[in-house]
């Protein structure tokens, strides 16, 4: 777990500069930055060999962090939300139109979650946001779920975090949030 004290500032800092980094998730090793930073996304989808059009997920520890992407919902939507985070839950919900097509590629919508994975969780209130959450891999290959093999597949472009990856044995499941209609389970 990330300590309350200046490498959590250092991370912080880095993610700001466009840092991209490596870190644990509920199910395997993901590759995030600032989601802001269009030239770390960038460099993101290069290094995973990903097309801009399919968008990515943003992960948060809670609803505010992601609320400036998101059209407006209630607090009722937003209780749900929060109270689905343990049972690792992406909802593809409506994005503002000023939401970046490097986040959203060809989407109206933009891919949530909020993170139950300890880890996770706390990067995110380090860095006072949400980040960009993908797994750590080549498209089409398996994802990376120790910080040895993102080590091997990233070497020095990505600041691999170390910690331990949750017990999910799949990626979390999709549902749009209109209908609940499962995208990927």
């Amino acid at each position: 777990m990330l300590h309350p004290n200046a490498p959590n500032r250092r991370i912080a800092a880095y993610l700001r500069r466009g840092g991209l980094i490596a870190y644990p998730t509920e199910s395997c090793y993901g590759l995030g930055c600032d989601p802001d930073h269009r030239k770390a996304v960038l460099r993101i989808l290069k290094l995973k060999q990903r097309s801009q059009r399919k968008g990515l997920i943003l992960i948060a520890s809670h609803y505010h962090q992601v609320a400036r992407y998101l059209r407006p919902i209630t607090l009722t939507e937003q209780t749900k939300l929060q109270n689905d985070d343990a049972q690792a839950i992406t909802y593809l919900m409506p994005a503002r139109h000023s939401t970046p097509r490097w986040l959203r590629g060809a989407h109206d919508t933009l891919a949530v979650r909020l993170t139950s994975h300890p880890f996770a969780r706390q990067l995110c209130r380090s860095a006072g946001s949400a980040l960009v959450s993908t797994s750590a891999n080549r498209s089409g290959q398996r994802p990376a779920k120790t910080y040895a093999q993102c080590r091997r597949l990233f070497g020095g472009k990505v600041w691999v975090l170390p910690g331990r990856v949750g017990k999910r044995k799949k990626p979390s499941t999709i549902r749009a949030w209109a209908d609940g209609l499962i995208i990927r389970k």
